[in-house]
Order: C-alpha cells, then structure tokens, then sequence
C-alpha cells in the first residue's frame, strides 16, 4: 500500500499507467516499488521488472542470446557489413552495430541510431546505450566480455564493475571481464626518470574513488567527471551522459549499473591533471533504489562523492550505525543553480562541514573537484586492487563473475604449472625440452640440406647423404618425455567447457609472471635499434636474452607440436599416444573459436610440418569440408604497427607488444557468415602476421637478415592478397622495399603475383593531390631499386608489376597515429580505426576477384610445398 506522500507517475499511455511510490524504511524489499496498471489488472513487483528486462532484449533482438551466449567467433565473422553499406533500420540491428565498431576499436561505437524520416518512430527505436551495453554483457560469454572490456578501455569507454540484471535481482561484480586490461603509465616516482611501468590493472593498487547520487539533479554527474577526468587540452566523453546521442532516453535496464575507469598519468607535467593512478566508479540511479552497490562503494572507497540537492540532506541520518570506510563528500545544490562541496561525517552522528565556497557553474565545480582529490588521497592513502575487492563483494551479497566452477578449477592447475617457474629458460629447457636444441639443429639441418652453405668442395650428394645420417641420428636423440608441466598442461585443456578458461589464467599469469623483465629488455632492444643501430653485438645480445626469457603460450603449442611429430614412437595403444594424437582437433577448434596458431616457430625459423598439417586437416573436418578460403597476408619494417593494423581491421587479437616484434609468423581463421558466402564465393579468410624486416642483419653469423625474408616469402607465396606496413621513417624505407621486392621476387618461380597495397603507417593529414602524387613516387622507388638490382634484371624483372598486382590510384594507404591525443588517457583514433576499416572492405571485395586457390587442403599443400622452395 502506498504510504503517505509522493507517488510518482512514471509513464501514462492510451492503454497502462506505471505508479512507484519509495517504500518506508525498516520493510524489507526494493527501495522502490512499482506497480502498472494494464488490461483491467494490477502487475507490480518482480513481474513488472521481468517483464520489462525481456522486452528490452526482445526489442534489441537478443532474447535468445540470455540463455545460448553470444561467442566471440560469431561476432568476428565477415557478414553483409563488411561488402556493402548497411543502414539502421531497427533496434534490431543496434547490438551488431555496436560490437563492430567496438572490434574495430572505434570510438563512436556508442552512437547508434535508427535513420528514419518519420520522427516518431525513430523515438520508438531509440535505446540508451548503457541499456545496450548492459544487455550485450548479459547476453555474452565470458570470453566475449573480456574483448569487449578490453577494447572498450582503449577507446575509453568507462567499463562495468557491477551489473545488474533485472531478470534474476542478482548484481554480479565483473572482475574476470577485466582480468585482460593491461596498461603503461608514470606515476611520480617513475616520472622524474622519464620512465614508466606496464600492470595488469586488476592487480594494481590504486585508490578509489566513486561517484553516486542522491535522488535526481540537474547536473550530469558523468559530464563533470569526464571533464574531470580529461587531460588539460583533450575532453573525452569517457561515461555516456546525456547530452549525448541517445543519453537522454530513460534506462531501462541499465538502473544500478556501477561503471569504471581508471585515471592513468603519462608523466608529463602539462598534460596531466593528476600525478599518481586513481580508479573512478560511477553509481547510475539513485542511491536509495541500490542499497547494495551504495554500500559496497562505500567499504572500498578511498571517498565517495555524492552528488545530491540541498533538501535531501535529512536522508543521510539513516546511513548512522553503517559501516563506512570511506570519507564521504557531498556535492550540494540548491535547484541546481549552485554547488557547495562538504565533507560529512555519520560516527557519533551526522555531520557536514563546508570545505568550499559555494560554486555557480559546472566549470568551476570541476575545477574545485580537480583540487579536492589530491588533497583528499594525500591524507587518505587508502588503495586496493580489484582482485581483493571481490570479498568485500561477496560479503555485500554481491557475485563474483570468476566464481563459477569451471572457471574455479582450472585455475588450480594453472596455478601448478607457474608455480613452478622460477626462470624461464631453465623451466624451457627441462619441461618443454622437445622445442630444445635438438630441435633448432634439426631446423639448421634442414636448412643446410637445400641451400649447402658449408658443402665446401664436396660431392653434393655426399654431402646430402651426410646430413640425412646426422638428422637421423638427432631424431633417435629427441626424447619422447612428457614433463610434469606438459602433464598439467593436456588436462587443463582435455575438458572443452574449462579449455579457454585454462588457457586465459595460464596466459595471464605467464604476462605477469615476466611482465617487468621482459619490458625492461624490449625497452633496451628498441632504444639501442634506434640510437645505436650499428651496434650489432649488444643489439644481438639483448635480442638472444628476450628469446631466451620469453615463456608464452605458444611455446606450450611448441611443445604439443613436437611431441606430437614423435607420437609414432609410442606404443599404438598407448594412453599417451592417443592423448597426443588428439592435440590436432583440439589446436583446430581452438582456431575456430579465435586463438591464433603459430605457423613458422620464430626462434628457429622453422615449420613443423607434421604438427601443421594435422592440424589444419582437423580444421578441414570441423568445417565439414567447407573450408574454401582466401589468404590476407601482412609484411613490413619491424615496429611499424603490422599487428595492430590486423587487429584494429578484423577484431582479432594478435599479440602487441611494445619494442619488439611478432616473431615467425602466426595465423588467424575468420569465418564468413553462411549468408554472405555465396556472394562472396569462399567460406573464411585466413590472415598471416609476420615477423617484422630488419633493414640489416643483426651481427655477420646470424642468420636474421635472409630469415625475415623466407617468412615474409612464404606468407606473400601464401597470400592472394598482402598489406605492406611502411614505416613513416624515410631514412629506412629504400631498404625494406628492396627486402619487400626480394620477398615478391621469390614467387616468380611459381607463377605467382598477389594482389598488393601498401600502408604508410602513422601519417599526419595530407591532401588527395599529395597522396596520389606520394603512391607515384612509391611506384618510381620500386622500380628504381628493381633496376639496380642485378638478382632481379637477371630474373627478368624490370618493373614491380613483374611480381605484384597493384591499382596504381588506391594501393596506397595512409594511416593516422593510433591514438587520438596522448596515451594512456587518450582513446583509440576514429580515424585511424575507419581508415582501417575502409582498407577492410575493399580487402573483401578485391578477394573475390583473385584466382581460386581453393580450400585448406590446398593450403596444406601449398604450405608445404613453398615452404620447401624456399
């Protein structure tokens, strides 16, 4: 029954009325309670909110995903989007809409909108995007969540900490969603020393502070923190708000949500508003309606900031008795017109004092807030890592994502395995000893065998014969001995409900267990390659040290591989045998469901043929045959952005590291939707990313020179089209044309010409004229390097039409600077991911057109085949 006092109208139509009215203190239930009148009936209370939760779904065509999960490699794949202009008819289309933009690392994911002329029904399609937000969250695995919180924090998209669902009444805290966030930032200490560090930011203690209001004002609390928040020249609308599209659409199912972000500094003195990480939560509702998340804020703060009216103050006597960690702060208006920042107090009892004078606009609220923060953490260094957050969760009634079982299990056993990791080296070469040094020298063998390096004046065929006994000698050397590692390794990925689960806390803690070494050695690598280029040794040194600490993911396939090549070494019945020979179909669904695979083992320049092939014929099965592809390859100066391009393109996740780049060469399967494949006449797309062109070979006995070469040959012989990242660094660029000229020249021999363009990689705006006149110089600089070069002239190549297909008006692509302003704090450039985007589409549509290779069978043959050409 409705108490005395205030009750709310919260819709009227022609044929229902919405009633809520705030229920007294002391009953048990919702803060609010609301009650609709339809069709000659009362429905109130928990029927009400489903029913709404449902009609949002069903409205954004979703309502089937509740249940069967939304999966990363459905969201990936290549679909009407991608070949022709699609328009926003419906809310339908809103979810689709959103996740490609969002893999693609643009930053105007968040508007979507329905293009109508009738402006009624464009206000009916229109949704608020946290409802979106919020319902594509609910409807995704966790895996899907993880991207999706990954790339929303690179474009600066505030992320959920705590979701609600208006289905179930539960609120989960999404800690393994943020397991991925990794950040670089230079907080004070680091700073001073022009240096800065790489964390895992769940781990990361920082000081929190939240944000939360108290009933409704006229101030938009997000919009003053992102002004907050924003560096001194740069505002980025980090939480929706609604002066943005679509932000002034009453939430439905949004109500309750806490979002996150994190301030990070970049150490420069006028461009950072603060000196040290702070992490910032956002209460979407009202306090009163959120009982739980208004508490749980509360035991984690450093200080919760509360954003309220004057006249509200009375509410805050019943926070007395609460148990509050926080400082608390209120930010008090009087109708909206002015601001006052208080401190309160609720221990003996309620009190407010005054720390600001009274402020009349939002700018200088902001900058007040600005002043407060630092002051405030300076008395009170209280800090946390989400990670420890997640019991004060639970005890707040509050689940915990990563507490479910399967997520749970697996990651005792990974556990086990790092637990065991003191030095990476020494843990390679006990555990993972089949990818040792029997192997490389086998690979170096192999080598020999075809280009006779050291045959000297020796009878080639004796010679042959000479190194076919020492490679059958070093086979009978290679141990068939599954370590204790491997062991743990093949169980963490037997099950297929607990697999990727496995994987990502293996992965993870293999990040964090090297994170600090390995960023200091790539740091070294990259200042010494470009300070001191001609020191070959210390370059070549610092390069052999990553090698050796380097301890990844792939190195456990490594190892599968291997093992796997000695299989038939082992009993044919053999528990062992059979759990090895079962390694292929797991490697190929995970292929399918997103993973990479490493095609060419970057440490020995090498295939396992065996491994790959098997592999890839398991692909084959899973596809049921249907499995006809296309090849997008990538090759280009080392640092020059090969893997971020591909990632920012196809929503993929090639590994991006900072100062060295990807080594060998690693593939990714995207599959094309089955309702654009006759159009487009193939069934998926495989994309190649390679190991970056050094313009000089690192010392005279190494190897790394002609090495890049072989694996941008092979992935340019693979490809039936192939992106060449140029460097914005001229002083480079004769020499890896003439290295990119070398890698195409290889394939006149087998008939061969791809389809090419070329990405000038973080280019400033230019003019069409300037653009167009820089592909003709691009032109004029292939051929002059083609004519000079004697290898070329005698394999009759004059021009560099001889060895690639290329439209001389778009095979130049111009890419702006990855970021829009200064990292950490700046997002991902729109430009930079529509360009990406553009180079996409016109991808897909100019595969079309390359000759028929046809499918992974053909691969397989191919792969072999050109791998032993070269």
């Amino acid at each position: 029954v409705p108490p005395p006092g205030k009750i709310e109208f919260q819709s009227v139509t022609t044929d229902s009325v919405i009633l809520s009215w705030g229920v007294p203190k002391g009953l048990k239930g919702p803060k609010i309670f609301r009650v609709k009148w339809t069709k000659g009936e009362w429905i109130h209370g928990r029927e009400l909110e489903e029913a709404c939760f449902r009609k949002v779904l069903s409205k954004m065509g979703l309502e089937d995903y509740y249940d069967d999960k939304l999966t990363l490699s459905t969201v990936l794949e290549i679909n009407q989007s991608d070949t022709s202009e699609s328009k926003l008819e419906s809310p339908k289309s809103y979810p689709e809409a959103f996740l490609r933009k969002l893999m693609m690392l643009n930053a105007n994911a968040r508007s979507v909108k329905c293009v109508s002329k009738d402006v009624d029904t464009d206000k009916q399609n229109t949704i608020n995007p946290l409802d979106l937000i919020t319902a594509l969250f609910l409807c995704s695995d966790g895996f899907l969540q993880q991207d999706m919180v990954v790339k929303m924090a690179l474009c600066q998209f505030a992320v959920p900490l705590l979701m609600p669902n208006h289905d179930t009444r539960e609120i989960t805290m999404m800690l393994w969603a943020m397991r991925e966030i990794v950040r670089t930032f230079s907080p004070s200490k680091l700073a001073f020393r022009n240096l800065s560090c790489e964390e895992r930011i769940v781990l990361t203690d920082i000081p929190l502070l939240s944000f939360v209001r108290l009933g409704r004002t006229s101030l938009s609390k997000s919009q003053v923190l992102n002004k907050l928040l924003s560096n001194t020249k740069e505002c980025y609308d980090i939480f929706y708000n609604r002066n943005m599209e679509g932000g002034d659409v009453p939430r439905k199912i949004s109500e309750g949500l806490v979002e996150m972000t994190w301030y990070l500094p970049c150490g420069k003195k006028n461009t950072d508003k603060f000196t040290e990480p702070l992490a910032v939560a956002n209460l979407r509702g009202d306090i009163r309606d959120f009982d739980k998340q208004f508490t749980f804020l509360c035991q984690t703060s450093a200080a919760v900031y509360i954003f309220c009216d004057e006249s509200e103050i009375d509410y805050f006597k019943h926070l007395e008795g609460m148990i509050v960690e926080a400082r608390l702060l209120l930010i008090s208006s009087i109708q909206g017109k002015s601001f006052t920042l208080k401190t309160m107090t609720i221990k003996p009892s309620l009190k407010t004092t005054t720390v600001s004078q009274r402020k009349n606009t939002e700018s200088e609220l902001v900058k007040a807030l600005q002043e407060s923060v630092p002051k405030m953490l300076g008395n009170c260094p209280v800090k946390v890592s989400l990670a420890n957050l997640a019991d004060t969760a639970r005890r707040c009634d509050i689940l915990v994502d990563e507490d479910i079982d399967e997520c749970q299990d697996v990651k005792k056993n990974a556990d086990n395995i790092i637990q065991h990791i003191a030095d990476p080296s020494k843990f390679k070469e006990k555990q993972l000893h089949s990818q040792g040094h029997i192997w490389k020298e086998l690979s170096l063998l192999k080598t020999e065998y075809w280009r006779l390096r050291n045959a000297g004046n020796e009878n080639i065929e004796d010679y042959r014969k000479s190194l076919k006994i020492t490679e059958k000698y070093l086979k009978t050397q290679q141990r068939l001995e599954i370590k204790a590692a491997m062991l743990r390794f093949f169980h963490g990925v037997a099950s297929e409900v607990q697999r990727y689960y496995f994987l990502k806390w293996l992965e993870m803690d293999l990040e964090n267990l090297s994170r600090n070494e390995m960023s200091d050695l790539k740091d070294k690598y990259k200042e010494l390659r470009e300070k001191c280029p001609e020191d070959t040794e210390k370059i070549a040194e610092i390069d052999q040290k990553i090698s050796a600490r380097s301890l990844r993911l792939e190195h456990f396939f490594r190892e599968c591989g291997q093992l796997f090549q000695c299989a038939n070494h082992l009993p044919e019945f053999s528990s062992q045998r059979k759990t090895l020979e079962q390694l292929p179909e797991l490697c190929a669904q995970m292929l399918l469901d997103g993973f990479p695979l490493e095609l060419v083992d970057g440490d020995v320049a090498n295939i396992p043929l065996k491994w790959i092939t098997e592999v890839l014929r398991e692909l084959h099965k899973s596809m049921h045959s249907k499995s006809k592809l296309k090849v997008i390859t990538i090759i280009g100066a080392e640092n020059s952005g090969k893997s971020t391009l591909l990632n920012t393109m196809f929503g993929v996740r090639f590994a991006v590291s900072k100062g060295t780049c990807t080594r060998g060469a690693f593939i990714h399967l995207i599959n094309v939707n089955e309702h654009v494949r006759r159009k487009l006449e193939y069934d998926c797309i495989m994309i190649i990313d390679t190991e970056g062109l050094k313009p000089h070979q690192i010392v005279q006995d190494d190897h790394s020179h002609e090495r890049d070469i072989e694996v941008a040959s092979l992935a340019v012989a693979l490809s039936d089209a192939t992106i060449v990242s140029v460097s914005s660094d001229n002083s480079k660029e004769k020499d890896l044309l003439e290295m990119v000229l070398h890698a195409f020249t290889r394939l006149k021999n087998v008939g061969k010409k791809p389809l090419c363009h070329f990405v000038h990689t973080n280019m400033s705006e230019s003019p069409a004229v300037e653009r167009k006149k820089r592909g003709k110089e691009l032109v004029k600089q292939l051929n002059e390097v083609i004519r000079k070069d004697t290898r070329m002239r005698k394999a009759n190549i004059t021009k560099c039409s001889d060895v690639m297909e290329f439209d001389r008006d778009t095979f130049s692509w111009y890419m702006p600077p990855v970021w829009n302003g200064t990292p950490p704090m700046a997002p991902f450039s729109v430009d930079y991911s529509e360009t990406a985007h553009a180079l996409k589409k016109r991808l897909i549509g100019d595969l079309k057109k390359c000759q028929g290779r046809g499918d992974l069978i053909q691969f397989i043959s191919d792969v072999d085949r050109f791998w032993k050409g070269l």
